[in-house]
């Protein structure tokens, strides 16, 4: 009778509720996550459902705030407001409703509006690891994003009405460690092994059972001694195709590792190297002039830039991570063995640099831990810095959206609807009511002529279609709950990104029109 299976590892009651997402940024950035504190402005269907996707997922805590309260009309298109709060506080009616969806979170209500908070309490924003606001007026929006940006605190600011919504991240500088990138190349130093690879790789005799990695050295060898010039790998087609060829000459009948050779000529050559964005970090100013203020990224990328260039003959460390392979245990195991052992050898040069850095600028050793250093070395290849702009430039004559809006004409597609939207944030301001909400015609006139001043400021000649303007006067200021919901989730998504500092968010302004179903990311 066979033995029982082994019994796996009894989860934690937090890993078996956060399990599915913890799969996605693993334990340290759901740590991240549940250290983090946001804020949302004004209780809209849009706004509570960014917090709804932030709440499940165990955000540490969020605080709402929003000085109205709730009527009948809120609860049409609004899942977080209900019938027994009528005339009572929004920002607690939505606290509450929204704690329930999991008690593990801290939430908080302040029953004051933005612009009171602007105004008496401007460090009110301050201590929040990002703000989350939707459909406000344009005065208001400013205000806060300016505010904001000074703080140094990110902002992302949603819209939704009638069939369209838009998203517009608002962030000084991100610094990506884990991009997740789609399609990652594993790096294998098959053209330029290390020493314990080289001495690995000569000893191990090649047989149907080990890693398709030591048959594609072989006959990698085989290849080279027959390139005239002395290549050290094949760098184009043809090259590559040769290659293959010598592999499936010397292929017996169900090697199934020679097979999984010939499929990995195409990736297995070519990591290492130093990729065009990581080279333009090496090259920044604040890598290069590190400060006491400096973030521990640029600290740990001058110490890896160091390694490069001093240690590692201008290599990347090794990542110490390999693909699955067809082969026995024992030999994949020793394989993955040397590869780890490596990656920690380098990632132990790049942290004893860190401290070196740490010392010169008189911050304590613990300011970075042998962990991050790992982490940082084996997501090298794809460190990213984004540096996004105030949403206030936009609505000066350098903005980015001019030539857009020239190459476009700004003519029923999504440009031109995100700037209708604009228009009618300067509607609200200007005029104090929502355009069509009572005399639509009137009202289609007068928002006609803001968005003719708001593209004449800009420098344009282009205009917006009578249709857009007449559309966004029909919907009357209301938020449809499919539309919100659509724009909430993905809201959240960007939230989680910033602040778990895994994927790369919106850079930065999302705009999607649910008639059509278009969407599209802009840089404004």
């Amino acid at each position: 009778m066979s033995s029982p299976a082994p019994k796996s590892p009894e989860l934690s009651d937090k890993s078996k509720k956060y399990d599915r997402q913890i799969r996605l940024w693993g334990e340290h950035g759901q740590t991240l996550l549940e250290a983090a504190t946001v804020c949302l402005v004004n209780v809209t269907a849009v706004g509570c459902e960014t917090a709804k996707g932030l709440v499940l997922p165990g955000i540490g805590g969020f605080t709402v705030a929003d000085g109205s309260t709730v009527k009948e009309e809120d609860l049409g298109n609004n899942f977080f407001l209900d019938a027994s709060y009528i005339g009572k506080s929004k920002a607690l009616a939505c606290k509450q409703l929204l704690q329930e969806l999991n008690p593990d979170v801290n939430g908080d209500y302040v029953d004051e509006s933005v612009d009171y908070l602007l105004e008496n309490r401007p460090n009110f924003f301050d201590s929040f690891d990002l703000v989350i606001a939707s459909n406000l007026n344009e005065k208001t929006l400013l205000l806060l994003s300016n505010r904001l940006w000074e703080s140094n605190v990110p902002l992302l600011y949603c819209r939704s009405l009638g069939m369209m919504g838009t998203i517009r991240l608002q962030i000084r500088e991100h610094c990506i460690v884990e991009a997740h990138p789609d399609n990652p190349q594993f790096d294998l130093r098959l053209d330029q092994p290390f020493h314990a690879l080289q001495e690995h790789l000569n000893s191990t005799e090649v047989t149907s059972k080990v890693p398709w990695l030591l048959v594609l050295y072989k006959y990698l060898r085989v290849w080279q001694k027959e390139q005239p010039d002395g290549h050290k790998a094949p760098n184009n087609y043809k090259e590559k195709n040769q290659l293959r060829e010598v592999i499936r000459k010397e292929m017996k009948a169900d090697e199934e590792n020679h097979e999984e050779a010939i499929k990995a000529v195409n990736t297995a050559f070519g990591a290492g190297t130093v990729p065009s964005a990581l080279k333009a970090i090496f090259e920044d100013e604040a890598c290069e002039l590190l400060t006491k203020k400096s973030n521990i990224f640029w600290i740990m990328a001058k110490a890896l830039k160091s390694f490069l260039i001093h240690d590692n003959n201008g290599n990347l460390p090794l990542p110490g991570v390999l693909p699955d392979m067809t082969a026995n245990t024992d030999s994949y195991i020793a394989l993955q063995n040397i590869y780890r052992q490596q990656a920690l050898q380098d990632a132990d040069q790049v942290y004893h640099k860190c401290q070196d850095y740490l010392k010169q600028l008189s911050l304590p050793p613990d300011t970075i831990d042998e962990r991050s250093v790992r982490l940082f070395c084996r997501e090298a290849a794809g460190l990213t810095v984004m540096r996004g702009t105030r949403i206030a430039e936009e609505y000066e004559r350098n903005s980015r959206l001019l030539p857009l809006m020239e190459e476009n004409e700004v003519q029923d597609n999504l440009t031109a609807y995100n700037f209708a939207l604009r228009a009618y944030e300067r509607f609200l301001s200007e005029c104090g009511h929502i355009p069509g909400e009572c005399t639509a015609e009137q009202d289609i006139g007068r928002l006609k002529t803001i968005a003719g001043k708001m593209l004449g400021d800009l420098g344009t000649h282009a205009t917006i279609s009578d249709d857009v303007l007449h559309e966004i006067c029909r919907y009357g200021g209301a938020e449809l709950h499919a539309v919100s919901a659509f724009i909430g989730g993905c809201a959240a998504q960007e939230v989680i990104k910033i602040v778990t500092k895994q994927y790369k968010p919106i850079d930065n302004t999302f705009i999607y029109n649910a008639v059509s179903t278009e969407s599209v990311t802009l840089k404004l």
